[in-house]
This record gives C-alpha cells, structure tokens and sequence, in this order.
C-alpha cells in the first residue's frame, strides 16, 4: 500500500539508497568521536576534518551531476559511485594503531578514504535522486493524457513520493548508529575493559605528557582506569596504549559492515536499473522545433526557475549548517552534559531516523488533509515551517541550558568526575531536541528534493540536485563553528547563534514564499 499509485521503480530506487545510507551513517555517526579517539586531535580540529569532509560529501554532487548530464549515463555513473565508496570503507576498516612515528601518514590515509566515500557520495547521490525525479516527471505525462484531474492528482504524489523515499533513507539511519558502538564495546570486553567516552582523551595527553598532567586530570585518568579496568595498572603508559588500540579497533571492525551495506545496495541498483528513467537520454528524444518567440518565452521561464532554485539553495545552506550539527557539538552534547552510562553518546544519533520514520506518515496525513480540501501547503511554505520548527528545537536547548547554568564545555570537562555526573541531564533532553529537528527535517529536507526536481530544467535535472546538495555542502563546511562556539561560550549562546540563524531563514522565505509559488505552478 505505501508504493500504491507512485512510479514502478520506486521501491528499487529506495531500497539501492538506503543500503547505501545504511553503510554512511555507521561512519557518520561516530566518525568526529573516532578522530579524536584514534588520532588524540582537539574537538576542534576533529570538527575541522568533519567539516571539510561533509562539505565534500554534498559538494562533490555537483560535480557528480555534472558528470552525468555530460555523459549521459546516469546508471553508471551511480553504479561509479558505490564502487568508489566501498574502496573508502575498506581503507577505514584496516586497524593501525596511531602513534607518534606514523601519525604523518596515517591521518592523511584516513583522509584520502574519506574524500573517496564523499567523491563516492557524490556520483551516487544526487544522479539517483534525478531519477527519482524523472519517475514523477513520466507520472505526471501519463496522469495528462487521462485529463486535467488525473494529472492533479498525479502531481500532488510527488512531494508524498520524496518523503517514502526519505524514510527509506532513514531505515539505514535507524538501525546504523547501534552497530560501531556495540562492535567496540564487545572488543573491549573481549580484552575485559569497559567502555568510557572521556577516557581516550585522557589516555592521548598521558602518552604525550606523562605524569606532568594537571593534577586534577591525572586523577580523572585513575579514577577513569579504575572503572574500565578494575585497578591502576603499574605502567600507566602502556594501558593507555593498549586501552586506545582496542578502543578503535572495534570501531574499524564496523566499517567491514559499511563496505557489505555498500556491496548490497549495488547489488540492488544493478538488478533493477533496466526500470530506471534516464532523464537526459529521454530529454533528449523529446526534440521539438520551436518559433524564436517560443524560445525567448522558454529562456525566460528557466531563468525564473533558476532563480527560485537559488533562492530556496541559500536558505538550505543555514538550515543544514544548523541540523547538521547532530553530528558535532549535539553529539559532544549527548557525550558531556547527558547521563549516557548505558548507552553510547553515538547511538543517539538514532533519534533523529526513528522519528523520521515514526513522523512521516502522520505528516503525510496531514498534508493530505489540506490537499483534499482544496488548501494544499506549498511547498515554499511547508519549508519556511520547517525553519521555524528548527528554530524552536535550539530555542528549547538555550532555555534549559541557561536555566542550568552550564558553562562552557571546555569548562564542564575541568569540573571533578563526581560533580560533573551530578550536574548532568537524563535523556530526555535529546529525545525532545532531536524531535523538533526531525519533524523540520522532513518540513525541508524531502520537500527541497521535490521542489528541485519541480523547477529543474529537464536537461539539468542531475545538475541542479548537485546544486541542493552543494547548498548543503556550504552550510556544513561551516559546521566547525558550533564545536568552537559550544568550547569557547556558555553552551546556551551556542544554542542562541542556531535559534537566530534558523529564525531569520524563516522570515527571509517567508517573505519570497508568494513569488516561489507562482513559479512552481
């Protein structure tokens, strides 16, 4: 019943994707933890790194894109885009201990396999949501010969179609944050440790200062061995080796998983790319000889189009600069100020899918509502909502936070062992963030992949999902600022800077949203 009346090939196109997600968000999820675990690099070079890296991610679609309306090739070039990726994986997935004799090329290695998986990312990503797109297209042509109302309805699936599409993505997300955590943790039992989030830290700064550390984190180290071990070792130094080796071992075991995720959902593209539509190749049978004022006309159509894309691209860039931080400063959040005893700061990342696939259908429903009685929400609009929501998820944090008094995080982690867990808050305070996030996420994130595909011109349409992507690259080449701020300030200003910034997105597109709408029709 969820495919009924949507293009054949969604169901396949759906499940390559999220096979694809399912290997990411393995990575993702712990990937800025894992920096600074494995290489001792500062949460400020770690986010830096994570950054760049998801810059590249969205980034490289544009390029991706590019590719494929050049080539004219969309199935091989996703079919490129998983093999390259799977090569990233299994450069992650080898286990070397990082020390100070081959840090140099290491982390230049581990480097080169994340700019795979983003490169990767960035043939696969957008070209399938292009042909998502193109699926509705041909939908749509066929609802017009059966008449105006056929292709009314037909038109009012596509927004429906991305959000399926979406929470199949969201499955892989559901289900991909639990697997490193679990793999590590049953290294660490295997070798009769336990797991402690703030121990690799401190284990880094005692292989690089010994017993001069300040006297306060010296005995957070003791206290912290004590726990995971049983007793202080008689070299503490060689612990803090070996605890590290094991540490992140476990986590390399979790990227074999990613490179299977990624083998599966190839397996599935190649299997069903015979139903897929190639949007250039049938652009390109479509040829029709138009009168100049017929092409003036038409130029001047795309320009408009054009115009609303960017329009919309430069609110995408704060939203994602402000959602995205999921997997920076709210994910050292969940791992500082949250009681995370039992359950790793990671796995709260699967907040944010299980929403995702919780919320859908009733805001799917609740779209319909409108739709049937002739008061359908634009989509302009549902994304101005969204930013709204988002704003409301930060405002929320700022508030508690002030309340609490919490400082910096810099400041919190000096703080003894003991009062730092008396001060921390249950997890309620995540399970409320991440669910005003998800229900603005699916208010922007799926609704901007149709409005792309709405205004897209149909030799561009590989292009111009590359651009929705690279608005998204923007904002999270400036994802470092949320580490930096939530370091270097009381944590609620931190959370004020995204409230702003989510806020007055709102009013900027709800000041458009007239115009965007009569593009769109």
């Amino acid at each position: 019943m969820l495919f009924k009346n949507h293009p054949r090939g969604l169901v396949q196109a759906a499940l390559a994707n999220m096979g694809e997600r399912f290997g990411y968000y393995i990575m993702n999820a712990v990937l800025v933890l894992f920096l600074c675990s494995k290489f001792g690099l500062n949460e400020e070079t770690s986010s830096v790194i994570y950054s760049v890296f998801y810059f590249g991610i969205y980034f490289l679609s544009l390029v991706g894109g590019i590719i494929a309306d050049r080539k004219q090739n969309y199935n091989g070039t996703i079919a490129w885009g998983l093999v390259v990726m799977s090569l990233g994986y299994v450069i992650l997935a080898i286990p070397i201990l990082s020390t100070k004799d081959n840090i140099y090329w290491l982390l230049p290695l581990t480097c080169f396999a994340l700019l795979m998986i983003a490169f990767g990312n960035g043939l696969f990503k957008g070209n399938l949501q292009a042909i998502v797109g193109q699926m509705y297209d041909n939908f749509e042509k066929e609802a017009a010969k059966k008449g105006p109302e056929a292709l009314k309805i037909a038109k009012s699936r596509r927004d429906t179609g991305f959000q399926i599409f979406y929470v199949f993505i969201n499955i892989g997300g559901l289900i991909a944050p639990f697997v490193a955590p679990l793999l590590r943790e049953w290294w660490l039992k295997a070798h009769n440790w336990a797991y402690n989030a703030d121990l690799p830290a401190l284990c880094h700064q005692y292989i690089e200062q010994g017993t001069s550390m300040a006297s306060e984190q010296l005995a957070n180290l003791n206290q912290l061995v004590t726990q995971v071990s049983g007793a202080v070792p008689a070299d503490m130094g060689a612990f803090c080796s070996q605890y590290l080796d094991v540490f992140n071992t476990g986590v390399h075991y979790s990227f074999i998983a990613s490179v299977v995720a990624m083998l599966i959902s190839l397996t599935i593209f190649l299997a069903s790319k015979r139903i897929f539509p190639t949007p250039d190749k049938k652009a390109k049978a479509d040829v029709v000889e138009y009168t100049p004022e017929e092409k003036a006309a038409m130029a001047k159509e795309i320009k408009q189009r054009l115009y609303a894309l960017f329009a919309v691209l430069g609110i995408a860039i704060f939203f994602w600069f402000s959602f995205h931080q999921n997997g920076q400063s709210l994910s050292y959040f969940a791992r500082d100020f949250v009681v995370t005893s039992s359950i790793a700061p990671e796995i709260w990342q699967a907040l944010n899918p299980f929403f995702v696939i919780v919320l859908t259908p009733i805001i799917t429903i609740f779209f319909s509502f409108f739709v049937k009685r002739g008061k359908e929400i634009s989509t302009p609009r549902k994304i101005a909502i969204g930013m709204a929501i988002a704003g409301c998820a930060y405002l929320f944090l700022a508030i508690f936070s002030m309340i609490e008094g919490y400082p910096s995080a810099t400041d919190f982690r000096d703080i003894d062992v003991t009062a730092r867990e008396a001060w921390k808050v249950g997890p309620w305070i995540l399970v409320v963030t991440y669910f005003f996030l998800t229900v603005a996420e699916l208010f922007i994130s799926p609704l901007g992949l149709s409005f792309v595909s709405k205004v897209a011109p149909k030799h561009l349409q590989g292009l111009c999902q590359g651009l929705w992507l690279t608005a998204t690259a923007i904002g999270n080449l400036f994802l470092w600022l949320g580490p930096l701020m939530y370091n270097k300030f009381p944590i609620w200003q931190c959370w004020t800077v995204f409230f702003a910034v989510c806020f007055i997105s709102m009013a900027v597109m709800l000041g458009m949203v007239k115009w965007l709408e009569r593009v769109t029709k």
